[in-house]
């Protein structure tokens, strides 16, 4: 049994500007009249405010206080009572919302401290968890505002909310049904292997990007390692071993003579301090470098978003131009076939009846009875006239289809070149902030130091320098001894250096034969994977299609009016999630009439209310858009705009006559 609250009474007092008003509902369909800034939003904001702390458009921080002259009004009670009647029983619950005033002790005046609020229920005083819990027991905060106002569904929840809102609803369609359903998915429970489908389809993606990159590197890494072949001919590899041995060893002795000819205490102290100089010049210049090249790296990458975004307008004025040019040939076809039209038209228009009134027998040769040849020439004149006008009709038909179609692009070209004037204006905008940049650009390069400007980094140079003429000293005494002995050793590095050259080509030639084996395997291995991804994915493709039909068909059965798009298909062909509503075709978000909105929005309640089990008042701001609001067993309080009520009126449609005015003002 479905759970239903209504509305019998709703009083404001010094509430959002609203002195004083009582809107006595009676549990019946009720219109609020008046005109802006009278006060029918606030009922509507009081109403939630009543039972969640948050005004119609969900918002918590929203001022409840009396203002005049823009000052807000002290110590008055801001106060709402609403009286329901739920499931057949009567319940009051009332908010009274105060300024706290406190009087510290020497102090002559009460100071403002802050705010209090009051709930009642039933007219007994209650604590907030009490009053909170009372109200989450009848419904839950986010489902009422769904039951009771017809555009918070679709102008306040996030479209994913949407979605997932119709997922409940409806229910999921789960892989099982759409594979039973489509027989060439029949593999593809064993593909996916524990997958879901939007995951295996991304594992799809990620590796094809990546067989694509490796297959498009394979062919030039072959061709670079057989460039790099070196030549062997007239070489000896065990000759070389030898000979490399026997010089290494000379080269060592060397090093050992020179060792001990320089094995000094203050000149290996006065190298390591220029070890550490030399680290502490890596610091600084790291850091210089950074400082400088940081502020020119984001300017650089705020002009190439500039530029992109310039691309992509550009590439939006292009289309609007090519589809004005094709609006304009069209129309033009279409004048052109009017004008072929009405030549026809007047040549049909033209024809004029013609019947031969000398019969003969077509047996014995004599003339016909004219009561005969009378009945021939008007069977032949009600055949000529029918003909006639049914060709007439038939050009009339597409005249009209024609100068329809006309219209119809005029009025497109009217929409893009508003379009175009708008793109030029931001491309406009756009370069001009471009040049801005790059003027800033070229400026913050100007300012870019040379690192020898750095006082740290020439005093840290002066400081090796000094070291490094004080080791000069220490070693000229012994220099001359170890002269001799590093020609020596420079030769026979000479030497070792070219026998080791000439060795190392063994085993870069063995390297690269083994790596031009080891990429074409690889080049065989990775086209056989890709044709095989290349099976998995149309098949998840195909998979998401028969799903898309399948739950989409699901969901638009359960409403009268709206419709719903979940996917759309991107220009990769890709699909992709989103939560779209339409009537008729017609987007929710674009395009769509305020009575019609609102009528979908009731559209969405009814079925929503039918699946909670729960129906609610319904607050129908701007209701004046809709001349017939569609059925609905919820109770309906329509807010309409009146500009000749100064005062709310409220009307009691289907039952009353009767009018009901009270003073409130607007402060």
């Amino acid at each position: 049994m479905n759970k239903q609250i209504k509305l019998l009474e709703l009083r404001l007092r010094n509430f959002k500007g609203v002195q004083e008003f009582i809107l006595d509902a009676r549990c019946e369909n009720v219109k609020v009249f008046g005109d802006n800034a009278t006060g029918k939003t606030t009922l509507f904001d009081s109403f939630i405010w009543l039972l969640f702390d948050k005004d119609s458009q969900n918002k918590q921080e929203f001022g409840i206080k009396t203002l005049k002259d823009g000052k807000v009004l002290h110590n008055l009670e801001h106060e709402v009572e609403g009286v329901f009647l739920l499931d057949g029983n009567h319940l009051s619950l009332r908010k009274v919302y105060t300024e706290k005033w406190t009087q510290k002790r020497g102090s002559a005046t009460a100071e403002f401290t802050g705010h209090n609020t009051t709930y009642y229920i039933d007219g007994v005083p209650s604590k907030k968890k009490e009053y909170t819990d009372l109200v989450d027991s009848i419904v839950q905060e986010d489902i009422f505002k769904l039951l009771t106002s017809p555009s918070y569904f679709n102008e306040q929840v996030k479209w994913q909310d949407r979605r997932k809102t119709l997922l409940e609803l409806c229910g999921d369609i789960s892989e099982e049904e759409v594979i039973a359903s489509e027989s060439t998915l029949s593999n593809l429970p064993s593909i996916l292997n524990g997958r879901t489908i939007e995951n295996h389809r991304k594992v799809i993606a990620a590796r094809r990007a990546e067989i694509n990159k490796e297959l498009d590197k394979i062919p030039v890494r072959i061709s670079e390692v057989q460039r790099s072949l070196p030549q062997l001919d007239g070489l000896n590899k065990e000759s070389l071993d030898q000979e490399i041995n026997q010089l290494n060893a000379d080269i060592d002795e060397k090093m050992t003579q020179i060792s001990s000819i320089r094995n000094g205490k203050a000149i290996s102290d006065k190298q390591k301090a220029i070890q550490e100089i030399e680290m502490e010049l890596i610091q600084i210049k790291r850091d210089h470098d950074s400082e400088s090249k940081d502020q020119l790296y984001q300017m650089k990458a705020r002009i190439q978003e500039e530029q992109s975004n310039i691309s992509i307008l550009n590439s939006k004025l292009d289309n609007v131009k090519n589809q004005k040019r094709y609006n304009d040939q069209s129309i033009k076809s279409i004048e052109d076939n009017l004008v072929i039209l009405r030549t026809e038209w007047h040549e049909v228009n033209n024809q004029e009846f013609s019947h031969n009134d000398q019969c003969e027998c077509p047996t014995c040769g004599q003339s016909l009875p004219e009561e005969q040849v009378a009945i021939a020439r008007e069977m032949a004149l009600s055949q000529f006239n029918l003909n006639k006008s049914n060709k007439l009709d038939e050009i009339n038909k597409k005249g009209k289809e024609g100068a329809e179609r006309k219209q119809e692009y005029n009025q497109n070209n009217e929409t893009l070149a508003k379009e175009y004037e708008k793109l030029n204006g931001q491309i406009q905008e756009k370069q001009e902030s471009l040049e801005k940049l790059q003027g800033q650009l070229k400026q913050q390069e100007s300012l870019v130091t040379d690192i020898l400007d750095n006082p740290s980094y020439v005093s840290k140079i002066q400081e090796k320098q000094s070291i490094e003429s004080e080791i000069k000293n220490l070693r000229d005494m012994s220099e001359s001894a170890v002269q001799d002995i590093q020609s020596e050793i420079i030769e026979l590095r000479s030497k070792r250096d070219q026998l080791q050259a000439d060795h190392s080509k063994f085993a870069l030639a063995e390297q690269s034969e083994q790596r031009i084996s080891e990429l074409e395997e690889q080049q065989r291995d990775l086209a056989a994977e890709y044709e095989k991804l290349e099976h998995q994915l149309y098949l998840t493709e195909q998979f998401v299609r028969t799903k898309v039909k399948l739950l989409e068909e699901k969901i638009n059965n359960r409403f009268k009016y709206a419709r719903f798009n979940l996917f759309k298909q991107n220009i990769n062909g890709g699909l992709e999630e989103i939560c779209s509503t339409t009537y008729n075709g017609v987007p929710y978000a674009s395009g769509l009439n305020n009575a019609a909105k609102i009528n979908v929005g009731l559209d969405i309640i009814n079925t929503l209310s039918e699946h909670y089990g729960f129906s609610a008042p319904i607050f129908i701001d701007n209701s004046e858009a809709v001349t017939k609001l569609i059925d609905t067993t919820a109770q309906t309080i329509s807010l309409v705009v009146s500009e000749p009520d100064k005062q709310l009126r409220v009307e009691y449609p289907g039952r009353y006559a009767d009018l009901l005015i009270v003073d409130n003002e607007v402060v």
